[in-house]
């Protein structure tokens, strides 16, 4: 080691060990998604949101589902459903897109935002915002073509929630898939 490299090293050292937060990801631009790709039935298999009493309770949990179809230009129709509390419940919305933001809404049925974070096409991390006036809700819902997820997806599903501070409301589905097979095409 020449002289003042040990300094150096010391003073670099804690900055190097020092990790960045997690940065928001910004929502995929819908005219860079390939809707058509896109479109489908998709497995729901995590769920993190603000909500309160949107999931049964533990033993009564099953996966979700949802169904996403390209209607008309601009336009997005999904149908989901979820074990709720009251059941296995399924609503069906008409989503347009917004000429400015990279997501989807429709602000009658309380859909102020549906946004794809991240696709490989097998997976999707969807964030949405929900809510009507000043009452707002955040949900991140973590999408996959089959009824299992990878590790990485997973890991990706947390890390989101932690940006988005619903860490303690992350819930991974069991695999009884009773409720999503509802609404199979």
């Amino acid at each position: 080691m020449r002289p003042g490299q040990p300094v150096l090293l010391l003073v670099l050292a804690p900055a190097l060990a020092v990790r960045p937060l997690p940065q928001e990801q910004k929502p995929k631009e819908a005219h860079t998604l390939n809707w058509n790709k896109l479109s489908g039935f998709w497995y729901i298999l995590a769920v993190a949101t603000d909500t309160q009493g949107f999931l049964p309770a533990r033993d009564k949990r099953k996966l979700g589902a949802s169904v996403l179809r390209v209607h008309k230009r601009a336009q997005l129709k999904v149908v989901v459903a979820f074990s709720r509390p009251q059941g296995c419940q399924s609503q069906e919305v008409t989503l347009k897109k917004d000429r400015k933001k990279a997501v989807f809404r429709n602000t009658l049925r309380g859909v102020k935002a549906f946004r794809v974070v991240s696709t490989d096409y097998t997976y999707g991390l969807v964030y949405l915002q929900l809510g009507r006036a000043d009452r707002n809700h955040k949900t991140l819902l973590l999408f996959h073509r089959q009824n299992v997820s990878s590790f990485q997806n997973l890991k990706e599903f947390m890390d989101k929630c932690d940006v988005l501070a619903l860490s303690e409301a992350a819930v991974v589905l069991p695999k009884d898939a009773s409720c999503a097979h509802t609404i199979l095409p």
